[in-house]
């Protein structure tokens, strides 16, 4: 008996063929696990109102994702490197040489040195008073003797640097670091740090240099988001990122408007070309307002407000739901602008099937198609068997799509796709996982961009790691309460994860834009971009 169901909704279970009782199992069966999750959900939630904390959610250490394991190394045979210590880094500091004397009896014989290499770190705090000269010249004006340069508020450049590395690199919150510097006897109030870490405008315009240099010359791009707290309301930082950049920026959307707000690269013009166009027409926008906006004159507008009130006067069809003509011309126009200052050329972006990352050429993130499948619920052992042989399968399709990035031919092009539609065909009995098959099938022509652009990455792992630095952050120090603070960590820590993947030490860059004496010179870091893209 079904227990709170009327009788006239009863199933016979005796009048039931044995597919039919093994179909109502399984409906049953995955009932109960969504039951089961949404109560692990309302007492979690409880527990969060009565102040209670939830059993944590420990992760095995080490353990590697299903795909990558089954596609790394060991897998094809090579052997697994042995895990260690981190092999040395450059030595970037002049040694200093010191003779020791040892005390020894008379008739010994000198056999030479035996080196013994020491590292040290010198934190000293120095007070300088500069006595500067006041003249009074004959026509009564006063002429003070100038400060060095890199003095910025009663700090040395040397104490910038310090402050700005060890807030960024070292992810200090701002009493903890006004501590610090108390206690190496140096009086830095918690306001002069706040004012030293927001306003430094020439490496946060060089970050807003480096977000156009790289989408002027990506070949791809992977793409991620995360939460992120400004002014007291939720909004989301997106990452955008190669192998030679990385930028972030926080708004408080994430939809396909305002990433393509974002891919502008601070430009703020709307542009009618045939780009925009054929934007609009893929998107549905009607083809009669199509043709009356191409038929206009003026091509390119300002700024929004110039735009919306173009729309207005070619009286632009209106709908309040999401396909609304305005916000997708909206769109066109804001690709059209991305078009019109060679931004993205024939870029791919790589995302893990968000949708508002889809635009111009795309491709889905593998990792993130096995993972649903992986987390797919069974409850019966063919069931399990099923949703292993389609893992099995997936993680050996994608390591032959890494075989065949590294040596492409037409041939082995068309054997993967065939191999493709025989994987995502296949029907296994288990409705739930069919339905997912026939779903990924769907965005086959997304997962199977590598085949004609085997250039491109076939995960967005790049960019989860690159968030993470964005992640530990929020969790420091929660969010930003001004647009100051906002753009200077989403700008500094783009520019940290910049210097890290072309070779540079943050702690250099900084040196050598504060001006400390005797500091590496730090090349601009745009035109490095732009020479990484013109190597071979």
């Amino acid at each position: 008996m079904c227990i709170g169901m009327p009788s006239a909704e009863r199933p016979s279970l005796s009048g039931l063929s044995r597919g039919d009782l093994e179909a109502l199992l399984e409906r049953l069966l995955a009932e109960n696990a969504a039951l089961k999750q949404m109560v692990a959900e309302l007492r979690a939630e409880v527990a969060q109102l009565k102040g209670v904390k939830g059993k944590p959610e420990i992760k095995p250490a080490g353990k590697p994702s299903g795909m990558e394991a089954a596609t790394g190394a060991s897998a094809e045979g090579r052997p697994r490197r042995r895990r260690g210590r981190a092999g040395k880094v450059s030595k970037r500091v002049a040694c200093e040489d010191r003779v020791l004397s040892a005390a020894v009896p008379e008739g010994s014989r000198f056999k030479g040195y035996e080196d013994f290499t020491v590292q040290e770190l010198e934190l000293r705090a120095r007070r300088i008073r500069f006595r500067r000269e006041r003249w009074a010249t004959p026509d009564g004006r006063c002429v003070l003797a100038p400060l060095p340069a890199g003095i910025a508020g009663h700090l040395g450049p040397e104490l910038q640097r310090f402050v700005l590395f060890q807030y960024h690199r070292g992810q200090t919150t701002i009493p903890r670091l006004a501590a610090l510097l108390g206690d190496l006897g140096l009086d830095v109030s918690k306001r002069q740090i706040v004012r030293l870490l927001t306003r430094n405008s020439t490496m946060l315009e060089e970050a807003g240099a480096v977000l156009r240099a790289g989408l002027e010359t990506a070949s791809w791009l992977t793409v991620d988001d995360t939460g992120a707290r400004h002014k007291g309301a939720n909004g989301v930082c997106t990452q955008l990122g190669d192998d030679r950049f990385t930028a972030f920026v926080t708004t408080g959307s994430k939809s396909r408007l305002n990433f393509l707000e974002l891919l502008r690269a601070g430009h703020e013009d709307y542009v009618i070309n045939a780009a925009a166009l054929e934007y609009m027409r893929k998107r549905g926008v009607p083809l009669g307002a199509v043709a009356r906006l191409e038929a206009q004159s003026t091509r390119r507008f300002a700024d929004e407000a110039t735009w919306l009130d173009h729309l207005r006067r070619l009286d632009w069809p209106t709908r309040a739901h999401q396909l609304d003509p305005v916000r997708l011309a909206t769109e066109g126009a804001l690709w059209g602008s991305i078009n019109a200052h060679g931004l993205l050329p024939d870029t791919v972006i790589v995302s893990d099937d968000a949708g508002q990352f889809d635009v111009g050429l795309h491709a889905l993130c593998w990792v993130h198609a096995e993972r649903l499948v992986h987390k797919l619920d069974t409850f019966t052992p063919a069931q399990h068997t099923a949703q292993q042989h389609v893992r099995s399968l997936i993680w050996w399709f994608y390591a032959d799509l890494k075989t065949y990035q590294r040596a492409p031919t037409p041939r082995r092009r068309a054997q993967l796709r065939a191999r493709f539609e025989r994987i995502f065909q296949r029907r296994t009995g288990f409705s739930t996982l069919d339905r997912l098959l026939a779903r990924l099938r769907a965005n086959g022509k997304e997962l199977l961009r590598v085949l004609d652009r085997p250039d491109i990455p076939l995960h967005t792992n790049g960019s989860e790691n690159d968030l993470r630095g964005h992640v530990t952050r929020r969790k420091v120090s929660g969010g930003t309460r001004s647009d100051q603070g906002r753009d200077a960590r989403d700008g500094f820590l783009g520019l940290m994860k910049t210097c890290a993947k072309l070779g540079i030490a943050f702690w250099d860059f900084l040196g050598h834009h504060l001006g400390v004496p005797d500091s590496e010179h730090v090349s601009y870091l745009p035109d490095i971009i732009r020479q990484r893209a013109a190597q071979p």
